[in-house]
């Protein structure tokens, strides 16, 4: 069985909308994806300060949500659209889009009484907009279930990225995320803490560069070793799995507030922040296992000097990008959404009780029929 799927995500770094063209193939139980195009849809510096004024409370939030949303069901229509004009593929031929839509406020069990989670990127006016059966809304059915609705992707990582040796697949976006895939079988995996959001922010602000290329500026700072044990002293590291995070509790305002009261060189920031995220990755690798292989995607693949902080903390473990395993590092999100997408259509479940802290396991998401 072959079919075609397109998955839509942009993620915490707010930079552009992944648009994924995934074609899935299954021969005797086994699952083969292969991407057939993709590409990043531009968001407008406009757009992506409307999304980051909604990511923390503040006036008018309702009328502000309710527009956001229609605007962004309309730029997720366009980049699907986009895919398929590079590829050559009628709308017709796709059965149909998984959009993970734009995250505002993600408030997981333990941060408030009543949890939840919001995306915004209307799905109606992506199934209007191009004529395709639209699933979306994915987090908030393992939410009822008691989950944190995130991270979505271990699941996805289970069925593509699986061995027989110890593997951890980690994504660095806005935020970052680990699976681990033991050689038992087992499979667990959560949100570890930051990963590009801070970087950009203070690269932006200092050098008016959307994000530090190649993480070159980072390299030439050194790390603060009191900014680097106040910052790693926040109580969401050191809590245990099921456990996701967003902008909510790493944001301009939770750096500021570990800076305080210090005089530090800008790049020595940078370098603490970049050294923030490797250190809370690789924790979680040691305590998964002794050595392996790490499987690296999102744009933190792309970061050399995130890389290297990577590989010097972990000597054991082989550590590159998810290009070298099949799926360009790019792209891996928007073809786990895909994916899901799939999943949902097929009736099957979509989640990993495991990774979230769900009840059960659980097709997500809505259909929006064309």
């Amino acid at each position: 069985m072959t079919d075609l799927y397109i998955g839509l995500m942009s993620g915490t770094s707010i930079d552009s909308i992944d648009a994924v063209l995934v074609e899935f193939s299954e021969t005797e139980g086994t699952l083969q994806c292969q991407t057939r195009a993709a590409l990043g849809h531009p968001i407008t510096t406009e757009m992506r300060e409307a999304i980051l004024a909604l990511c923390a409370p503040g006036p008018s939030e309702l009328d502000r949500a309710g527009q956001l949303d229609r605007l962004l069901g309309q730029e997720f229509a366009a980049a699907a659209l986009a895919v398929l004009r590079e590829a050559d593929i009628k709308p017709a031929e796709i059965t149909a889009i998984g959009s993970h839509g734009q995250t505002v406020r993600h408030r997981p069990p333990g941060t408030v009484s009543t949890p939840f989670s919001l995306q915004l990127g209307d799905p109606n006016t992506i199934a209007a907009l191009t004529g395709i059966t639209t699933v979306a809304d994915f987090r908030r059915r393992d939410m009822a279930l008691g989950g944190q609705g995130a991270p979505l992707m271990p699941a996805f990582h289970n069925a593509v990225f699986r061995t027989d040796r110890d593997r951890a697949v980690v994504n660095i976006g806005g935020m970052a995320n680990i699976t681990e895939l033991a050689a038992d079988g087992m499979v667990r995996g959560y949100d570890t803490g930051p990963g590009n959001a801070l970087l950009d922010y203070w690269v932006k602000l200092h050098r008016g560069e959307p994000y530090d290329a190649g993480g070159a500026w980072a390299a030439s700072g050194s790390v603060h070793p009191e900014l680097l044990n106040r910052l790693m002293a926040d109580p969401f590291f050191a809590a245990p799995a099921p456990k996701s995070t967003g902008r909510e509790a790493f944001n301009p305002n939770w750096l500021e507030l570990a800076c305080a009261g210090m005089e530090l060189a800008p790049a020595d920031v940078q370098a603490t922040l970049a050294e923030v995220t490797a250190a809370s990755i690789t924790d979680g690798v040691n305590e998964f296992a002794s050595g392996g292989e790490l499987l690296v995607c999102g744009g933190g693949a792309r970061n050399r000097d995130l890389m290297e902080r990577l590989r010097r903390r972990l000597p054991t473990w082989s550590v590159a990008a998810t290009d070298q395993y099949g799926i360009d590092a790019d792209w891996v999100e928007g073809a786990g959404f895909a994916w899901l997408a799939r999943q949902t259509m097929l009736g099957l479940s979509g989640n990993c009780p495991a990774v979230t802290g769900a009840e059960r396991e659980s097709i997500l998401g809505g259909i929006f029929p064309a």
